[in-house]
């Protein structure tokens, strides 16, 4: 491969993340029920508890999320987008043409199915995106998926800043965004995603280490202008045209990257010619292979060796923190504490999520859009700070052992002790939530403004740090069908949680209306739904606890694995 044909498949590498990027800045769309469900109760009639019901339909769409999953193995990535894109534009069109009145309001049971086409849309273009992604970036995992899941949680402020400036918070214009803005992005990303060969170089791995922090940066500056917005308003119309082209570019900005690397590789064009001007026209062979290639051959051949090893000795149950199957890691204690504690946390929030719109309106705000937004915004901060910071303290506990091994008359125990299980980065959110439910039952003034920060953070630090605990106790095998079991929480809090506890509590503090319908104003109405939802984190809590201490040995593994091989050799040496 020539040096302009290296960079040139590096462009339209990036131009394709640059796609995926703007998929999943439309693929949060399942998180803005609370925008247009007031709509919907009020044009059907619905008690409250009917109305949590079709939100739990949406979210059982993402329990079908494993079709995806299978599909991702043997349908290309345009196809497996186009799905999506096409499930998105029938489910959410059909919700529009009811809010909008252009029909007549649809039997309960098929609001239900198109709730769950417009739930099970997203999981679709995810499974496209992190894929293909995770395949052109395999060096760089851990940035690929904080950058594209942090676009996520910005999706739902986008969205209801973008309607409320340019729309007025019309329920109806809203729901014509949901259908056709994501159904016309993933018509584009098809254009450019695809996997890509790598490149294995060493200036190609620190390029794309640049690049991925001007993705950082751009992301934490739309969330800022977003925050922004939501804290000084719309004043004038010519405002918020303004603020919505302003968003557009920045969202557009990341084209830069790809840009720049198309006119690096036209660049490299006559440097290439010269370079093949410079060169005999017979190269003389060698018949031992390069560097590269004999690392590879030991590699392999160590590898082979290994498998023929493991043949002779017979198989015994896996320890945590190895290679599980499905049914090895479900047969495991640690599996249902992680399970039951990210249902504490992600059943929780789902719950505050989906019943916004109402909790507004008991606490005495008719319009809800900035609450749905900060807990967007803030669920964005929770899953860029919380990797990051986890992360960094693994290898701060690391760097912190090596000074400690250093020092004479130390316990080379206490160099284990640096390190922190990141099953306490669960807990800690836990009881963050607990103290924000807590302040949204005590109705205090500001409650919600404080509540929708907390719950979302939270909500976005549990969904972030989950995801590598898995990997480091049940291995990365057969790690994405367990990451979608996990993700069976969400439905199933949204079952529990939303469409149970606070339908059927609300239910019975609500005031009936003309028409079948109910409605509740005051602290009464969600008080006891928020304290149990707080006890059921202070749950959560004692479980991520428990996990921590239960795999404080695997935790530890993992940090003296990060050790250098110097800091090694010398404390083997004393």
């Amino acid at each position: 491969m020539g040096i302009r044909e290296s960079h040139t498949f590096s462009a339209w590498k990036w131009l394709g993340f640059v796609s995926a990027v703007w998929v999943q800045t439309i693929s949060g769309n399942n998180y803005t029920f609370s925008n247009y469900s007031d709509a919907i109760k009020t044009l059907m009639n619905l008690t409250q508890l009917q109305l949590n019901n079709l939100s739990v339909a949406k979210d059982v769409g993402k329990a079908f999320g494993l079709l995806a999953g299978l599909a991702s193995d043997r349908l290309p990535t345009p196809v497996i987008l186009l799905i999506g894109a096409i499930e998105g534009l029938i489910g959410y069109g059909a919700q529009w043409l009811v809010v909008s009145q252009k029909i007549h309001p649809l039997p309960y049971w098929q609001m239900c199915i198109f709730m769950c086409l417009g739930g099970n849309s997203t999981t679709w273009m995810n499974t496209a995106v992190l894929v293909t992604c995770i395949r052109n970036f395999r060096r760089n995992r851990g940035p690929v998926s904080g950058i594209l899941k942090g676009y996520v949680g910005l999706s739902t402020a986008i969205f209801t800043d973008l309607c409320s400036a340019l729309f007025s918070d019309d329920p109806a214009r809203f729901l014509v965004m949901l259908a056709v803005i994501p159904f016309a992005v993933c018509l584009v990303a098809i254009l450019f995603l695809r996997e890509i060969p790598q490149s294995t170089s060493v200036a190609a791995e620190k390029e794309e280490a640049r690049y991925f922090a001007i993705f950082n940066i751009v992301a934490v500056v739309v969330a800022v202008y977003l925050l922004t917005y939501d804290l000084i308003g719309s004043t004038n119309q010519v405002f918020s045209l303004v603020f919505a082209v302003i968003l557009l570019i920045l969202l557009a900005s990341p084209l830069a990257v790809p840009i720049y690397a198309f006119v690096k590789s036209w660049r490299l064009v006559g440097f290439e010619a010269d370079m093949e001007r410079q060169q005999p026209l017979l190269k003389e062979e060698t018949t031992s292979p390069p560097a590269e290639t004999k690392e590879i051959i030991t590699e392999v051949a160590a590898a082979a060796s290994a498998d023929d090893a493991t043949v002779l000795v017979e198989k015994t149950k896996p320890v945590i923190g190895e290679e599980h199957t499905i049914m090895e890691a479900m047969q495991t204690w640690d599996f249902w504490v992680l399970f039951t504690s990210f249902l504490c946390g992600v059943g929780t929030g789902m719950a505050v999520i989906n019943n916004m719109a109402q909790i507004g309106l008991a606490l005495g705000h008719a319009d809800v859009s900035m609450f749905i937004s900060l807990t967007s915004i803030w669920g964005f901060f929770g899953r860029i700070i919380s990797g990051s910071v986890s992360e960094y303290f693994l290898n701060v506990g690391c760097k912190v052992g090596e000074l400690i091994l250093q020092m004479d008359n130390v316990d080379e125990v206490m160099a284990r002790k640096a390190g922190t299980p990141r099953p306490l980065w669960n807990a800690a959110s836990q009881v963050l939530m607990a103290v924000g439910l807590l302040l949204m039952a005590l109705a205090l003034p500001g409650c919600l403004y404080i509540g929708s920060i907390v719950v979302g953070m939270c909500y976005g630090v549990r969904l972030a740090v989950t995801v590598p605990v898995a990997s480091e106790l049940f291995g990365l095998k057969y790690y994405g069908l367990l990451y979608n079991i996990l993700i069976l929480n969400l439905p199933i809090g949204s079952f529990l949680f939303s469409g149970l506890l606070a339908g059927y509590l609300y239910d019975a503090q609500a005031t009936p209306t003309p028409g079948g319908g109910n409605t509740c104003v005051g602290a009464h109405c969600y008080g006891l739904v928020f304290i149990i939802m707080a006890m059921a984190s202070l749950i959560g809590f004692g479980l991520d606890v428990l996990l921590a201490i239960r795999t404080k040995n695997i935790y530890t593994k993992i940090f003296n694995s990060r050790k250098p091989k110097k800091s090694l050799a010398a404390s083997n040496g004393q």
